[in-house]
């Protein structure tokens, strides 16, 4: 499997390594042992009594045909256990291929789980077997293995104890799949700021997953259940389920000690030696024989073919046809590479992989139809559907094709500023708002004649704009970062010598597009209508093909575009920043109107009609309620984000 860069680590997982603490570690496994031995001897004097001929007997009425059955159904519970570790590198992206981390994943399991320490021994043996994670991320890796298995266990054995009639403790096993429906809905629908939560998708994967490996080592034991035993599936399994998950709390070797006492207590009925027969046997097919496997192959150590080199591209966004892709300098999305001279820039929401506009340097429908093959192979790697947003006609042509769904979200105002004639009828009203800010003495400043930028006056408007706006969109529109604008093209009005708003353009090659438009309360009428006109005079001079006032909703231009459903519609009307209310986007379609623009459709993408309804509502409150932006922490000036990130950008909205 390909792998590809992006502009922020593959690994999400926190880099800084703590330093281990080998008292720490010491002590654990002191602990460990010395509950296994207590155990052991707890368990020693409950079968005092067995006679070793009685036991012999047992294991001879095992056939061999029990025993190859018990060996299948374990290689099956270990394929379950690998696809486990595959799954959860796709939540933390690591960009590790599958077969490598599915090895990684049996064989650290297998030792582990004969080991004891199960989160220490794994960490360790997966940090032999992938030499691309460090020590501290695969113990993350392997503390999320162990957590989420154990609550994947937990549902499959509550389901297990209320569907049998038999089981016992149905009380709390109601109570636990209470609580798995709320976690659900939280993966399903995340809070602000948990963003790192398993999504809806990785969950049911891992639930599913979880079950094929405990019910399969639950019918493993009973293959090799002697014929004395009189002990069906239902009785057993949820007896094997409940004792399976006392050894792994336990911690001991194996949940040596923790997984009989449990099992005899909940067998009460059952003979202790073919009982004890069934568990030795079951100890060796499934913990022995696994373990001599997976240190096979541990101490085989994994050539460099098994983990392919990043690809290396550098994207130039210069040559990006949409100069919103400078967005990426914003530092919330990823800019990823499908090729040496084609990527997107990604954004992701809880189940969504979001390709931005356009893919860059993408021209000719054969390259737009690679560019998204590639952004729906790369959702299937960090388990999400692919969608682009606010992409151009030609995108979404290519994709209808493919048999995607397209939704009309907006409509991009844009004009060409070396044919802007300023005195043509269609820009009367222009005219009108730029003597009202000739008559106020507005002033602009840009590029061309730049004064010393007033940081901290702009930090003072853009608080203030922020406030009397209810706070700051993100997603795909720029927030206010001293980091980002001195990326873009800044234009400041000026009254009385102090400044009073401002405009940022996004700069490509052949276009820039309106980002940022802040000011203070009072604002003089005309004032941003000048700063945009300068923008378009300053573009004109430089010969520049493209210039864009960014997007409209549809809403503005009454249209629907056939998904009908309120809530979906009300959702994609926020696709552009604003609300829903007609009044506000038409407000906006008033203002770009008066440049006297083109106007270009902007499509929502997607597989199909079900995930245009989900990208919606996702990309929506993305939008309405942003994250925090990363930390400027440890960024120069000149690489990153010069200021700390402002309170509005905190704000719950």
């Amino acid at each position: 499997m390909r792998r590809y860069t992006s502009s922020k680590p593959a690994i999400t997982m926190p880099a800084q390594e703590p330093a281990l603490s080998w008292t720490k570690l010491a002590a654990r496994a002191a602990l460990s042992f010395l509950v296994a031995g207590l155990l052991l001897w707890l368990l020693s004097t409950r079968l005092a009594h067995i006679d070793l001929a009685e036991l012999r007997h047992a294991f001879a009425q095992l056939s061999s045909l029990n025993w190859l059955y018990a060996v299948g159904l374990t290689g099956l519970s270990f394929w379950a256990v690998g696809r486990y570790d595959a799954v959860l590198h796709c939540h933390f992206a690591t960009g590790l291929p599958c077969g490598v981390t599915r090895r990684a994943g049996i064989c650290a399991i297998a030792i582990s789980q004969t080991l004891g320490l199960g989160v220490i021994t794994g960490a360790i043996l997966r940090w032999r077997m992938l030499p691309g994670l460090s020590l501290w991320q695969t113990t993350r890796l392997t503390a999320a293995v162990a957590v989420s298995f154990l609550a994947g266990w937990a549902v499959i054995t509550a389901v297990t104890l209320l569907a049998l009639p038999d089981a016992p403790f149905k009380p709390q096993a109601a109570l636990v799949l209470t609580g798995a429906l709320i976690l659900s809905i939280i993966c399903i629908y995340p809070p602000r700021g948990w963003h790192n939560w398993p999504n809806g998708f990785i969950l049911s994967r891992l639930v599913g997953l979880a079950a094929i490996d405990t019910l399969a080592a639950a019918a493993a034991f009973y293959m090799l259940c002697p014929e004395t035993l009189d002990l069906p599936l239902p009785v057993l399994l949820p007896a094997f389920l409940l004792a399976l998950g006392a050894g792994l709390v336990s911690g001991t070797p194996g949940g040596i000690g923790a997984f009989e006492i449990t099992l005899i207590a909940l067998l009460p009925d059952q003979p202790a030696a073919p009982l004890l027969a069934a568990v030795l046997a079951w100890r060796a097919t499934y913990y022995a024989l696994p373990a001599v496997i997976g240190a096979a192959l541990v101490i085989k150590a994994p050539s460099l073919r098994d983990h392919p080199g990043t690809l290396a591209a550098t994207l130039d966004l210069s040559t990006a046809r949409r100069a919103e892709t400078g967005l990426t300098h914003q530092g919330e999305h990823t800019l990823w590479a499908a090729s040496k001279t084609t990527g997107w820039l990604c954004a992701q929401t809880p189940h969504l992989l979001i390709g931005l506009f356009d893919p860059i340097s993408a021209r000719d429908a054969v390259t737009l139809s690679r560019s998204l093959t590639h952004l729906d192979t790369r959702a299937r790697t960090v388990a999400r559907l692919p969608v682009m947003y606010k992409c151009t006609s030609r995108i979404a042509a290519v994709a209808r094709n493919m048999g995607y769904s397209t939704h009309l979200t907006g409509l991009e105002a844009h004009l060409a500023p070396c044919s802007y004639r300023l005195n043509s009828s269609a820009r009367a009203g222009l005219r009108r708002k730029l003597r009202r800010a000739e008559a106020a003495q507005i002033t602009v400043t840009g590029p061309k004649n730049a004064a010393p930028i007033p940081w901290v006056e702009l930090d003072t408007i853009a608080a203030t704009w922020a406030k009397t706006h209810g706070g700051e969109c993100g997603f795909s529109m720029g927030r206010y970062a001293t980091g980002l604008v001195k990326r873009q093209r800044l234009y400041i009005a000026w009254q009385g010598g102090h400044p009073i708003a401002f405009a940022t353009f996004h700069e490509a090659a052949q276009e820039w597009t309106l980002d940022l438009m802040r000011h203070g309360i009072n604002l003089p009428d005309g004032t941003m209508h000048l700063l945009v006109h300068t923008a378009i005079e300053d573009a004109a001079c430089l010969g520049l093909a493209r210039i864009s006032l960014a997007a409209v909703p549809s809403l503005a231009f009454s249209t629907t575009n056939g998904l009908g459903g309120t809530i979906v519609r009300k959702a994609l009307c926020t696709l552009t920043r604003l609300p829903t209310h007609e009044k506000n986007a038409a407000g906006l379609f008033r203002f770009k109107s008066c440049f006297a623009p083109k106007w270009q459709p902007l499509y929502l993408v997607a597989p199909s009609k079900s995930v245009l309804a989900l990208a919606a509502l996702e990309i929506s409150r993305a939008i309405a309620n942003p994250p925090p932006l990363p930390s400027p922490q440890g960024q120069s000036q000149d690489n990153g984000f010069a200021s700390a990130v402002p309170a509005w950008h905190r704000q719950q909205r």
